[in-house]
């Protein structure tokens, strides 16, 4: 099979970043489906993941470990073929997953994935718009709902939450989830497009996440908030969140820090700060990974009801090496709005 990825961790201009690989097909285990891959999204974790560890393009610390190191962490396809103990699957259901981030990823014409995690695909969306989705909206899901203690189903409706950064990737699934829940949405966005963003996937307030965050809500009349999700720089904004969580509040984070956070601000109002990583459950096979299939199950039904949308914000073209090495880039600039995504095969 035709594969996309690397043998060295390099910087995204570097020549050999990407290269075209032919791979063995290869066979499902016992709770495996194998997928053909129709469409792909690319992640800031992919960017992460392939980044260089050492100045020297030569030096041993890059030689990536599995070689060819094989990246994607969502798609859209069909069932191909199924394991010997698989049961909600069948060849050729059309689904949409995240993936395990120990595994060989979906920039390959097959992939092979637990279908504990995975979820039937929306009906009404092409495979690019539906690839845009399952990592997102997996990462959104548990930090509202697990992380947070938050409810989906409206009893904690009128709730505030803060989301900061609410126009990339997982912001903009948050946003829309919260807002199916009841909350009351505030979002962070610092550019006339982003702000716009925001407001069109239902963000109630919108608000400058490079401004003074306490100061912005203290002038609508917004002094503590229970809920705040930080999908960015939480290093830079950390002390607006702790200035900002009620008592016996919640925050949560996607991103880690760089340096030693304070968490003693939070002690006196015994509030709870979480981590949220999408890929805890598949990686460590937790007794309750089959929840992340039930969640994109669950999605799936919203995107068909019209719940939800797509957070696709462009298609860059098939798979193949040039158009993965401008994802990328577009990734490193930090500016993309929703998500970038690749349909087709050619390998090349």
């Amino acid at each position: 099979m035709k594969a996309i990825g690397f043998d060295r961790h390099l910087p995204i201009d570097h020549d050999q970043a990407f290269q075209a690989w032919e791979l063995p097909v290869p066979e499902p285990g016992p709770h495996d489906l194998r997928v053909a891959v129709e469409a792909v999204s690319v992640n800031p974790v992919d960017t992460k993941v392939r980044a260089p560890r050492h100045a020297d393009p030569d030096h041993p610390d890059n030689r990536a470990d599995p070689a060819p190191r094989i990246l994607g962490f969502d798609a859209l396809g069909v069932v191909d073929a199924v394991g010997s103990a698989v049961t909600r699957f069948r060849p050729g259901d059309v689904v949409f997953y995240a993936g395990d981030i120990g595994r060989p990823g979906s920039n390959a014409e097959f992939q092979l994935v637990d279908e504990a995690i995975v979820g039937h695909a929306p009906r009404a969306f092409d495979a690019a718009a539906a690839a845009a989705l399952p990592l997102t909206a997996l990462t959104a899901w548990e930090t509202l709902f697990d992380r947070l203690g938050l409810s989906p189903d409206g009893a904690h409706a009128g709730t505030p939450v803060l989301l900061i950064n609410g126009a990339g990737g997982v912001g903009s699934m948050a946003i829309q989830l919260a807002r199916a829940a009841g909350l009351t949405v505030i979002a962070t966005a610092s550019r006339p497009e982003s702000r716009d963003w925001c407001r069109q996937l239902g963000a109630h307030e919108v608000v400058d996440h490079f401004g003074d965050l306490p100061g912005q809500l203290a002038g609508r009349g917004i002094r503590e908030v229970p809920a705040i999700a930080c999908f960015n720089d939480l290093d830079r904004h950390y002390p607006a969140m702790a200035t900002l969580v009620a008592p016996q509040g919640r925050m949560a984070s996607i991103v880690g820090n760089k340096s030693p956070l304070p968490f003693q601000e939070l002690r006196d109002k015994s509030v709870g700060f979480f981590w949220e990583y999408m890929f805890t459950r598949p990686r460590f096979d937790t007794a309750d990974k089959h929840r992340q299939g039930e969640i994109l199950d669950t999605v799936a039904t919203m995107l068909d009801d019209g719940r939800l949308v797509s957070t696709r914000s462009e298609t860059l073209g098939p798979i193949n090496v040039d158009n993965l090495r401008a994802a990328h880039r577009l990734l490193e600039a930090g500016h993309v709005i929703g998500k970038l995504t690749l349909a087709g095969f050619d390998g090349q």
